[in-house]
């Protein structure tokens, strides 16, 4: 039986402060994450990005299932498409910090932003929209 380790480690503020920013990121990834599965639903989007599946919805009535009415697997890549792009950030993200530093891989990551930001906003079709959350994450 191996014997208890004792850390002298403390709460300190700056341990404080790293989890509620670590939290944080989290919360709002879950965040976009749900908006992303929300959004999907709507009218103006589905007429827009998915005009079948806009017209299959308001064709049958309400004895079929929104399981029925949703199954596009566009759409359903472009649901997970958040979590696939935090997939591979998370894979750039030490080797870039790591060779270029902390404060040029923020500014990387928020070029990045903007850069989705606009491809997004600007979205003519749902492939313009699928490149644009590979940029935001």
């Amino acid at each position: 039986m191996s014997e208890a380790v004792h850390y002298n480690g403390k709460i300190t503020r700056f341990v404080l402060l790293s989890c509620i920013i670590a939290a944080t990121g989290g919360l709002i990834f879950g965040y976009g994450t749900g908006v992303t599965g929300g959004v999907a639903s709507t009218e103006p989007f589905l007429k827009k990005f998915f005009p079948a599946i806009y017209r299959k919805m308001n064709e049958e009535g309400e004895t079929t299932s929104n399981y029925c009415k949703f199954d596009s697997q566009l759409l359903t890549f472009f649901t997970s498409s958040f979590l696939i792009s935090g997939l591979i950030s998370t894979s750039f993200a030490s080797p870039v910090t790591r060779a270029l530093g902390r404060k040029a891989s923020i500014f990387i990551g928020g070029v990045a932003f903007i850069v989705g930001s606009v491809l997004g906003g600007a979205a003519k079709n749902i492939y313009m929209l699928i490149c644009s959350v590979f940029y935001l994450e």
